[in-house]
This record gives structure tokens, C-alpha cells and sequence, in this order.
């Protein structure tokens, strides 16, 4: 978090409130207090001037009607000792005009030329016509930094006629200078108080900022993940509460996000550990969120993933679209096969919803269904294979039964023959349900060996013995077996058993003349047996198929000669009971070669017998 300038914090804002609500204050006191002062000051200087020329009045009055003898002092002699009595400092002149207009008596000694002359003053004038009080403030030219009163008051009679007028200029300057003192010393008390407000402001600002601040730190602690500290609260008043609900609003973070993250690391261990592949969208239908195993189902990388369509991601981009997904509540099965391997996915689209109902994403799951469909496809033809296989010979036995039904039991030429054919067809239904139990067995695990341990140079030969003598067709056998002894831990029975299908088969398939070899020899550990015959062959594609359940590549010959096509998948079983392994090559037209091993023991100086 950026950190917070000077001139932006909540120190300098406090204070500067405080500071411009003080100047308002005093602005508004100091407009009002000078306003009020100058008024009162200005009245007292007026009516101070004003009491004085009442008096003034008086005796200039008294001695303009007054009867004079030759003793007395003429009027002008008069009128300026009155005058004189009364000059001060605040006065600069006192005047008195006569009703002609003219100059009786001046109180400045400068200005006694204008004794006898008019006087054309226009408020002299319009007092003595109006007969009132007039006063004017102005500047003149002697005196242009001092404004000046100019008050004029006519002098009246007892009978109310107008004698005259007293002009009278007043120095009220000096009302201004004291103003001008005041302004002064109420200016200073601002500054002093505007400096004792910022000092305070700063003080009452660290109470409130310093709480902020300990949040402010806490919060950036909080964004990086520490939830241990604690703000510390400084009173009860409401930033101590907001602390106090700050530590509880910590505290609740920090469990919140304790059980978040262990729900997370549930979720990501569940998502990892399933076995079906997840993807999860955003609301445009983007992929935000794919497992580990949707990454191998899918065979993609999450860089190439993340932030692409799910319909792409999917191959579902020509037939739905994010908006039919969300919709649609079955299931899809997508076929993700390639030349060299089958894959095939069940897809069940969940919706994500708001309370509201706002749909903020989709969550598909891919469940592998490649095996479950092998499963069903081969259990499917399990089913067809073997009703097909009891169905031929049942339908040949009826054929039979009916015709011996019919009469043909009393021919003696037909009787026989046909009981002869549904005597073999019952043994060969009887094989083929003793081949599937045995194969049922096997899939249950419940095959028992009954091992023992056998020397198999000898073990081999005696059978391929036994065929070589009860062989009733031209085919020639070689052998190519070792001298050394070889002792391998078998079920005699189950192992015979297994040879007896490999050679039975080379028997089946050799043509008249023909040859089968059989050879042993130790390649990696185990001992490697080889039966190969001269027969027809088996085309490429269909040699690794011949160990199926019922599969043959010629069926029709197959069946006429008898088999089941079971016993290569029943000799595949047992060798991999015995710890081994068996596969075929075959050339289409020169004959085809059984390998299988075994693991085993050298002889190792007669220990066993």
C-alpha cells in the first residue's frame, strides 16, 4: 500500500480545519467587533462635538441679542473670546455666520482675513434655509490623509428666528487611527490563537490519527496474510469502539480464512486424488479450473487449456453451445480415440448458481468409460458367442431328434448314424460348458494349482510322445530340446492340459504331409517353448485376437472340426497362473508358431529327482 504524503494526511486536515474554522471565527467576530466599534466610536466622537456646540450655541445666541453699552466689548470682540474658550485638538476651526451669510468670528488665528467675508459653504446654506442639522465626513485639500466632520447647526432666537449658523470642523481621524490600533492588536490575538489551534489541532489529530494509522498498518498486514496483530484501543469513546471492532473483524478473518484454506487444500487434494477429470468455467464458459486428471483424459497441457472455451476444450463447439450445455441434464459420451489407443469419456455437466438463480459457471466431469465399454462390448459378444455356439448344435440335435421322432429310429441304416451325430453334438455342448466353467473360475480366482516340481526336458517329451503315437495323420514332428535339465514348479494337469490345445491345434491345421517343430530354449531368465506347425496361417491383423474368448479366424472350419474356440483362451489363463507369458507369429500361408514361457530351476547336482 502506497504510503500517505504529508500534505494528504489526516494531521495536516485536522489541523487546517481547525485553523480555517478559527479564522472564520474571527473573521466574523473581528468584522463585527470593528464594525460595531467604529460606530460607537464615530457616535461619541459626534455627540462629544455636538454638546460642546450646544453650548456653544448658547453663548454665541446669548451674545448676538444682547443689548450693548460703549463699555462693552463690540460682538466680534465677543465672539472670539466664546470662541476661544472652546478650541481643542479634536477641533481644527469653529465659525459663526451671521443670517447674511457672513463671517463673524473664526477660531483659527491663520484663517481672521475671513472675517467679514460670505461664507459659501453648501451645508451652511442649507442649514439656514431648512433651518436643521448638517454634517458631512470629507477630505479636503490641506489636509488629504485626515478626514474631516463638518457639522452645522443654525442658531435660532427664542421666538424661532434664525440668527446665524455654527460651522464647526472636526478632526475624526483620530476615531480611524484608534481603529486601525484595535485592528492591530485583534490581528495579533489571531495569530497567537491560530498558533495555539494548530498546536492543539496537532495534538487532537494524533488521538484520532493514531488509531487510524495502528488499522491502516494492521490492514496491510491483513492483505499479506497476518492476522496475529492487534490494534490497540485507546479509549471508549467511537474510534476505541471501531478499534475494538476492527480486532473482532481480525479475528473473524482469520478464522474465516483458516477454514477456507483448509476447505481449499480439502478440494485441491480431493481434485487431485480423483480418479474423473474436472473442469470448471467461469460465466462466460471459460475454463478457469482443470485437474490433473481431466489433463491426462484429455491428453492436453493446463497452459493450453485455462481461458478457452469449454465447448472448444471439448470438442463440442459444432453441435452445443455453452448455453446448451448449462441446460442439458444428461450425460454425453465423447470419443477421444486415436489410431492407437480407444478412449472414451461419459461427460455430466453441473451448473453453478447464485441464490438469485445467476448462473457463474459450469462444472463438467469426465468419468473414463473406455474399460466399462470394453467391458460391456465384450460381454455383449460373450453372450452372442456363446448362444450362437449352443445354439448350432441344438439345432442339429433337433433336427435329428425330429427326424428319429418321425420314424427314422426304425431304419436301421439311419438310426445309428443319427444317434451317433447327437451323441457328439452333447459332448461337444458338454466341452464347451466345461470350458466356460473353467473360465469362469479363472475370472473369480478360484483356480487351484496343485504345483509340483518337474524336470520339463521330460515332462515335454512325454507328451509330444503321446501324440506322436495316437496321431492318425501324415504329419511329421522334430524336436529341438536341450540336454541340460530344467526343473519348473507346474500343475502337471493344468500345464498338460495347455499343450495338449497348442499341439491339437498344429494337428488341426498341418496339412497332409506336413511338419511340427518343437523347441525350447532360455531367454531371459525363463524357459521359452515353440510349437510351430505348417497350417494355413493366420492373417497379420487377426494374430493377436486368436487368444480372444470364441474367436476363430475360419469359423466354419472350426466348428466342423470340433473346437470350441476356448482353449487358446483357457491356455492363456493358465500360463499367466503359472507366472508366464503367451503370444503367437504367424506367416498367412506357411504356418503359425505358439510361443509361451515358464519360469524355472537349473539342476544343480541332483537334488532333485
Amino acid at each position: 500500500m502506497q504510503k500517505v504524503s504529508f500534505f494528504k494526511s489526516i494531521h495536516v486536515k485536522f489541523v487546517l480545519i481547525y485553523i480555517l474554522l478559527i479564522v472564520l471565527a474571527m473573521q466574523i467576530i473581528g468584522l463585527y467587533f470593528a464594525q460595531q466599534l467604529e460606530e460607537t466610536l464615530s457616535q461619541n466622537f459626534q455627540d462629544s462635538i455636538e454638546d460642546r456646540m450646544n453650548i456653544i450655541e448658547f453663548s454665541v445666541r446669548e451674545e448676538m441679542v444682547k443689548n450693548r453699552t460703549e463699555e462693552d466689548l463690540t460682538e466680534e470682540q465677543s465672539l472670539r473670546s466664546v470662541l476661544n474658550g472652546f478650541q481643542s485638538e479634536d477641533i481644527n476651526e469653529i465659525q459663526i455666520i451671521d443670517s447674511r451669510y457672513n463671517i463673524l468670528a473664526s477660531s483659527e488665528a491663520d484663517n481672521q482675513v475671513l472675517v467679514g467675508q460670505r461664507a459659501t459653504h453648501e451645508l451652511v446654506r442649507l442649514a439656514m434655509t431648512e433651518e436643521k442639522v448638517k454634517e458631512r465626513t470629507y477630505v479636503t485639500r490641506e489636509r488629504p490623509n485626515d478626514r474631516v466632520w463638518v457639522r452645522v447647526q443654525p442658531i435660532k432666537a427664542a421666538g424661532g428666528e434664525v440668527l446665524g449658523a455654527l460651522y464647526v470642523e472636526a478632526v475624526i481621524e483620530n476615531v480611524y487611527d484608534q481603529m486601525d490600533e484595535i485592528n492591530s492588536i485583534l490581528a495579533g490575538g489571531t495569530a497567537i490563537s491560530l498558533l495555539i489551534t494548530a498546536i492543539l489541532g496537532v495534538l487532537v489529530a494524533q488521538t484520532i490519527s493514531r488509531p487510524i494509522s495502528d488499522m491502516r498498518k494492521q490492514a496491510q498486514a491483513m492483505a499479506k496474510g497476518n492476522f496475529s496483530r492487534k490494534v490497540r484501543v485507546y479509549g471508549d469513546d467511537e474510534i476505541g469502539q471501531l478499534a475494538r471492532a476492527f480486532n473482532h473483524l481480525t479475528n473473524r478473518l482469520q478464522e474465516s480464512q483458516q477454514s477456507t484454506e483448509s476447505e481449499r487444500r480439502k478440494l485441491a487434494s480431493i481434485l487431485s486424488n480423483m480418479t474423473d477429470g474436472v473442469l470448471s468455467t467461469d460465466r462466460r464458459g471459460r475454463v478457469i479450473l482443470i485437474n490433473d486428471p481431466a489433463l491426462r483424459l484429455l491428453d492436453v497441457s493446463r497452459e493450453t487449456v485455462i481461458n478457452r472455451p469449454l465447448t472448444m476444450v471439448l470438442g463440442l463447439d459444432s453441435e452445443y453451445t455453452f448455453e446448451d450445455l448449462i441446460h442439458l441434464k444428461e450425460t454425453i459420451t465423447l470419443d477421444f480415440s486415436t489410431k492407437d489407443q480407444s478412449t472414451l469419456l461419459r461427460t455430466s455437466f453441473s451448473v453453478i448458481q447464485k441464490e438469485t438463480g445467476f448462473v457463474n459457471g459450469l462444472i463438467a466431469v469426465l468419468h473414463d468409460n473406455t474399460e466399462q465399454e470394453k467391458i460391456d462390448m465384450e460381454r455383449r459378444e460373450f453372450v452372442a458367442n456363446v448362444s450362437h455356439e449352443l445354439r448350432t448344435p441344438l439345432t442339429t440335435m433337433r433336427s435329428y431328434l425330429e427326424a428319429l421322432a418321425e420314424g427314422a429310429w426304425q431304419d436301421p441304416d439311419l438310426a445309428p448314424n443319427f444317434l451317433n451325430v447327437t451323441q457328439t453334438e452333447t459332448e461337444r455342448m458338454i466341452r464347451l460348458v466345461n470350458d466356460l466353467l473353467k473360465l469362469s473360475k479363472m475370472d473369480s480366482s478360484e483356480t487351484e494349482l496343485n504345483k509340483e516340481i518337474i524336470e520339463f526336458n521330460r515332462f515335454f517329451n512325454r507328451i509330444i510322445d503321446r501324440f506322436e503315437m495316437s496321431k492318425s495323420q501324415n504329419v511329421h514332428f522334430e524336436r529341438y530340446l536341450p540336454n541340460e535339465q530344467y526343473f519348473v514348479e507346474i500343475d502337471p494337469d493344468k500345464l498338460t492340459q495347455v499343450i495338449d490345445n497348442i499341439i491339437s491345434n498344429a494337428l488341426k491345421y498341418s496339412p497332409e504331409g506336413g511338419m511340427i517343430r518343437f523347441a525350447m530354449t532360455v531367454e531371459e531368465g525363463a524357459l521359452q517353448i515353440r510349437i510351430s506347425d505348417q497350417g494355413m496361417g493366420i492373417p497379420k491383423e487377426n494374430v493377436d485376437r486368436i487368444f480372444d474368448r470364441f474367436y476363430r479366424v475360419d469359423r466354419a472350419r472350426s466348428r466342423e472340426m470340433g473346437g470350441t474356440g476356448l482353449g487358446l483362451a483357457i491356455s492363456k489363463e493358465m500360463i499367466h497362473a503359472h507366472g508366464g507369458s503367451i503370444w503367437a507369429k504367424s506367416v498367412y500361408g506357411r504356418g503359425t508358431t505358439i510361443f509361451f514361457t515358464l519360469p524355472f530351476e537349473i539342476d544343480d547336482g541332483g537334488e532333485w529327482e
